[in-house]
């Protein structure tokens, strides 16, 4: 379907290259074989599993942390200053506004649960067979995310993932296209809940004091393992639900 069909005809005389862009975020993929499904969800778990692979694949979950901390902070009428991706997988994302209130702490809330619930999110996509317009819409958010960071690393590492899925989605065949993004959704639900483990084993051995969950028990005066446990539920749970529909697609 074209695009000027799509939207009615109100843009009749879109350029041929963008309309050619949009048919193909928009396009409908059929779903793919359960084999396909299986290995990808294998592949991402090793992915997050191993060692040596986690060890540069969590750079990715860092970006979508670091990426809810600054949609939040927009939304919350906080103004974005800054993200800076560092290459021990941690990051920060600075903001201005009132250090207390629900702004902020929806701001610092958000971080640890961003991964599984963009995952969530994105799980419920491929059942519609959106599956090529999820991969244009994370390349889309990394755009937007990708002026705000402050630092060479964050730099290199938002290009690099940007390079990956603009290769993927301009050069690859659909069918591989389809299974790169059941790939990333599996990755995200998956992954999101070990960097809440490795906070708590740092907040154990008093290795940290200023996580996200020690900000929010300073700013809610409940301790920082209730935020701690909160976090891990709401991934897993993403990641539950996420399965269920992933496998039933």
């Amino acid at each position: 379907m074209a695009v000027a069909e799509v939207l009615g005809g109100t843009l009749p005389h879109l350029p041929d290259p963008v309309a050619t862009l949009w048919d193909r975020a928009t396009a409908v993929q059929p779903a793919p074989t359960s084999q396909v499904v299986v290995a990808t969800a294998v592949v991402a778990f090793l992915l997050v599993a191993v060692p040596g692979a986690w060890a540069r694949t969590r750079h990715a979950v860092t970006i979508v942390h670091e990426g809810a901390h600054a949609t939040a902070a927009v939304l919350t009428g906080r103004r974005l200053t800054g993200i800076r991706l560092h290459s021990d997988t941690s990051g920060l994302t600075v903001s201005v506004g009132r250090p207390t209130g629900v702004g902020m702490v929806t701001t610092v809330l958000v971080g640890y649960v961003g991964p599984g619930l963009l995952g969530l999110g994105a799980a419920a996509l491929l059942g519609t067979g959106h599956a090529v317009g999820l991969l244009w819409l994370l390349l889309a958010a990394l755009l937007v995310l990708i002026v705000q960071v402050r630092n060479w690393f964050g730099l290199w590492s938002m290009l690099v993932f940007g390079a990956l899925i603009v290769g993927v989605t301009w050069w690859a065949p659909v069918e591989v296209q389809v299974a790169f993004a059941y790939l990333v959704t599996w990755f995200l639900l998956i992954g999101a809940p070990r960097p809440v483990i490795e906070l708590q084993q740092l907040r154990r051995r008093r290795r940290t004091s200023g996580s996200d969950a020690d900000v929010l028990a300073r700013l809610t005066h409940l301790p920082g393992i209730v935020w701690v446990g909160f976090f891990f539920v709401v991934d897993v749970g993403a990641l539950v639900l996420g399965v269920r529909w992933l496998l039933r697609s």
